[in-house]
């Protein structure tokens, strides 16, 4: 398929005619397909280079600060900084350069090459089928044929740093203070001592592969031995000729801006080595457009250079024991927790010594561009990355820092249980809506994850799961559905966005769906009915209001559904739209009505025609995915809204807003531009963990791409002493 479709693309293009194609169909099919990308690097406007340039904006316009980007830029600047750029919805928005240097001046990689050279060439390996990660590494390397140990090592284990192989340093020594195979590793000697030859066949295997951590820059350098020899016969036999056909030229970077393996080739084995584990040199301009490459899973600007299924399995957790991606770094650990908790899981990056840095963020829509000396006395680049980059980096992003509705008269604070005290379960699973069921169970669906342990086995868009017990003792199963999952990454995949279960029918609100679609399960999740019709007017991100078990206490008759008033869930609105249905007909939509307007006598008009919709709460750019449960002890509505600006899974704020209706009026319970901990993509209260007299809850939310759960109690205006929580004045 993969073949047939290139073919099809070549033809297209007028590249290669049908009957040339027909005629070298009797070859492998990986040599016709080679072919084909060489003719196309050969000349044709298939490598030529690209046209594009950035564009520049305001760091406000994008959500940044400009004066902490001047605080970072004046401490970097202190600490040997020659180049920092940060783009931001593919828009720079901010960059300095020391004297002497500009965007387009090449810099040393150091280790990031690894990334650069090394997982770039990967990724097109792997594109074009030459090899998997888990082929073996001597398929390549024949010498390592039945050799204890080495005979084991994948090209996975390479990639990650897992191989066991030893590394070519030692007790913090220069390379020029290193003796015996170490040092010789460095010096880039004729063969025999070559760093090719000495990494086959003189570094030990310390351990089984794929057991433990091990840094290795040997463990590099046979990935590129493995690369080359899979090249032989294609258009383009070394690393540096791969990436210049097939990725530097096609993004636009001219020679003048890159180089790689200090500018040598060795020949071993017949092979034309290429050094991919330091040895580079490229500008900020060259790194940032192949973060932009990545950030945008292969695409440059309508050409798929490397597909998005192999840049999505190259920049995530590789399942080794460390946070490796193929050939880049990754923010989530194997365990599921995150290098840096105030990043965004999907966060990758290469690293350098000194800091060489290219951090790309996809759900943040951001890359940054460090070059310079080192920042401190240590040794280790990601410590100082960390704390005068990443760190510092998140602080920039924007906050709302006004309520924007006066305070609660009914709750005046809601204090929230110790940090330490939060539960999560389901690690890398997001999104979260949940419903009190005819069972007593709570049933829940998640988003680009595997849901409870012990996992499925792939990852899903949406997944489904059933909630027994109380926050701290809960028990998680997966609920399988052959009808009801679905695939697909980020807005790619569809979600679910609300569930609400009546009569022991559960109902399931669908995002990414253009806009979004009904579904309904009559036996608890695991076959579901899809509507024949959709929401294609608004209601991007739609979802019940939920009352008690089984839909119990409801208000009346009437389902409510509510929405950010926008067609995707991925933008702000200015407003939450509301619509209604009676409960016997939610199927139906010519049965739905849509809420207009609260006169001045406080009658409601509702209008079948969606068009007449009106606001039931308004924040301009700033309304979000949201839920709402109904607290029936104290008689309100809650609404749960996350806010927008970063990526709050990790970091950021939310409000929670009451009304005594579903239409409102709403006051502020509680609102922060900044909780002590992400608050997730979306949070709500779970009907079924109010106490019983109202005054306290377990918050559920995605934070940190978990199934997190946190306690919080409510403080009521009819207690005394009690002080409103930021959003109002002292109670007297």
């Amino acid at each position: 398929m993969w073949f047939n479709n290139l073919s099809a693309r070549a033809i297209r293009s007028g590249f290669v005619n049908r009957a040339s194609i027909q005629l070298r169909a009797t070859a492998s099919l990986r040599h016709v397909a080679w072919l084909i990308v060489g003719i196309c690097a050969a000349g044709s406007s298939c490598a030529r280079e690209s046209s594009w340039e950035w564009t520049t904006a305001t760091p406000e316009s994008q959500g940044l600060l400009s004066d902490k980007l001047d605080a970072m830029w004046n401490e970097l600047r202190e600490r040997k900084t020659t180049a920092f750029l940060v783009i931001r919805n593919d828009r720079i928005v901010y960059e300095r350069y020391a004297k002497g240097f500009s965007r387009r001046t090449p810099h040393y990689t150091a280790s990031l090459a690894k990334s650069l050279v090394g997982g770039l060439s990967l990724m097109l390996a792997m594109d074009d089928g030459r090899m998997r990660p888990d082929d073996r590494a001597d398929t390549f390397v024949p010498r390592w044929a039945g050799t204890p140990l080495k005979s084991e090592i994948t090209l996975r284990h390479l990639a990650t740093h897992t191989s066991g192989m030893e590394d070519a340093e030692a007790d913090h020594l220069s390379h020029e203070q290193l003796t015996d195979w170490k040092g010789d590793f460095w010096k880039r000697l004729p063969t025999p001592h070559d760093p090719f030859t000495i990494s086959r066949d003189v570094t030990p295997v310390l351990e089984t592969p794929g057991t433990n951590p091990r840094y290795s820059n040997p463990g590099m350098a046979m990935l590129s031995y493995c690369l080359t020899a899979s090249l032989q016969r294609a258009p383009q036999t070394d690393l540096r000729s791969l990436l210049k056909a097939r990725i530097m030229d096609p993004i636009g970077v001219s020679q003048k801006e890159w180089s790689v393996g200090y500018g040598q080739t060795t020949i071993l084995d017949g092979l034309p080595l290429v050094v991919s584990w330091g040895g580079g040199e490229f500008s900020p301009n060259a790194c940032a457009r192949v973060g932009s490459l990545l950030l945008h899973k292969g695409d440059w600007h309508g050409k798929q250079l490397i597909s998005r299924e192999t840049v999505q399995e190259a920049t995530q957790n590789a399942g080794m024991p460390n946070h490796s991606g193929l050939g880049w770094w990754v923010n989530r650990k194997s365990d599921g927790t995150l290098v840096w908790p105030s990043v965004p899981g999907d966060a990758f990056w290469g690293l350098g010594a000194q800091g060489q840095f290219l951090l790309v963020v996809p759900s943040l829509n951001l890359i940054v561009v460090r070059s310079g000396g080192p920042m401190t006395k240590a040794d280790d680049a990601q410590s100082e990355v960390g704390p005068f980059i990443v760190s510092p980096l998140m602080q920039t992003f924007a906050h709302n820092t006004t309520a924007p509705y006066p305070p609660s008269p009914v709750i005046k604070r809601i204090e929230w249980a110790d940090e330490n005290t939060i539960v999560r379960y389901a690690p890398g699973s997001d999104n979260w809506p949940i419903t009190w069921g005819d069972d007593d169970t709570l049933y829940t669906a998640y988003g680009d994850g595997n849901g409870f342990k012990p996992f499925v086995p792939k990852k899903l868009s949406l997944g489904f799961a059933r909630v027994k017990g109380s926050p701290v003792d809960i028990v998680g199963e997966n609920i399988r559905s052959s009808s009801g999952e679905q695939k697909g990454e980020g807005p790619n995949g569809r979600k679910a966005s609300g569930l609400l279960m009546i009569d022991g029918t559960l109902f399931m609100w669908v995002r990414n769906a253009g806009n979004s679609q009904l579904a309904w399960s009559t036996d608890h999740a695991t076959t579901w009915t899809w509507a024949d019709w959709k929401f294609t007017e608004s209601f991007g991100c739609p979802l019940f209001l939920n009352f008690g078990r089984d839909y119990t206490g409801a208000r009346d008759k009437f389902v409510y559904i509510y929405s950010p008033d926008t067609n995707t869930a991925y933008e702000p609105a200015d407003r939450l739209v509301l619509a209604r249905v009676s409960k016997e007909r939610i199927r139906d939509r010519d049965a739905y009505e849509f809420f207009v307007r609260v006169e001045s006598n406080g009658d409601v008009t509702w209008s079948r025609d969606i068009a007449d919709r009106g606001a039931v709460f308004s924040n301009p750019g700033a309304v979000c995915r949201s839920h709402i449960t109904y607290n029936p002890a104290l008689k309100r509505y809650l609404l749960v809204m996350i806010s927008h600006v970063i990526d709050s899974r990790f970091a950021g704020g939310f409000g929670v807003y009451d009304a005594p209706e579903p239409w409102g009026p709403w006051t502020t319970a509680f609102y922060t531009d900044a909780w002590d901990v992400g608050p997730g993509e979306s949070a709500s209260f779970p009907s079924k963990w109010f106490a019983a007299d109202g005054r306290s809850a377990w918050l559920l939310f995605s934070g940190n791409d978990c199934f997190s759960m946190r306690r919080a109690t409510f403080a009521l205006a009819q207690d005394t002493n009690v002080t409103s929580n930021g959003v109002g004045k002292v109670n007297d």
